[in-house]
C-alpha cells in the first residue's frame, strides 16, 4: 500500500467552528501497538471511523521502526486535515520488543502551523 492509498482511507469533515481552538483525541491500535492522535483542528476534523479503518489498513505494513510508523501517520494525517497542531504517539507493547529488557518503546512527534500557538490550551496535556 503506497502513501496515496493510505491517505485515501482518511476522511475529513468541516470543523463545526474553526475559529475556536479545541483539542480532539483519537486513540486506537495497530497490532499490539497503541496509537494516540491529538490535534487542534483548523478548517477540518478527521472522521473517527476513517481513522479506525486507516489503523486497520496499515496494521500489516512492514514498518522498519516505531519512529517510521509514527512519522508516516503524522504525514498522512497532516496531509488530510492540515491541523493547527498535531501530536502522534505510538507505543509498542513489550511483546513486540527485540530485547526482553525493554518494557515499552514510545515515539511522540508534534507539528504545528507556522505562527500558531496556544500555550494555555496545550499546558493541560500530559506528554503522551
Amino acid at each position: 500500500m503506497d502513501r496515496m492509498e493510505r491517505r485515501g482511507i482518511l476522511k475529513a469533515r468541516t470543523s463545526p467552528d474553526f475559529k475556536l481552538d479545541c483539542i480532539s483525541t483519537l486513540e486506537g491500535k495497530i497490532g499490539l501497538s497503541s496509537v494516540s492522535l491529538r490535534y487542534v483542528p483548523d478548517k477540518h476534523i478527521l472522521d473517527p471511523k476513517s481513522f479506525g479503518a486507516y489503523l486497520k489498513a496499515i496494521n500489516d505494513l512492514p514498518w522498519e521502526s516505531p519512529e517510521a510508523m509514527t512519522l508516516a501517520i503524522l504525514d498522512d494525517v497532516n496531509n488530510e486535515i492540515v491541523a493547527r497542531w498535531t501530536r502522534i504517539t505510538v507505543t509498542t507493547a513489550p511483546e513486540t520488543s527485540v530485547d526482553k529488557g525493554i518494557v515499552a518503546h514510545s515515539v511522540m512527534v508534534e507539528d504545528r502551523q507556522p505562527k500558531w500557538d496556544n500555550p494555555a490550551l496545550l499546558s493541560g496535556l500530559k506528554r503522551n
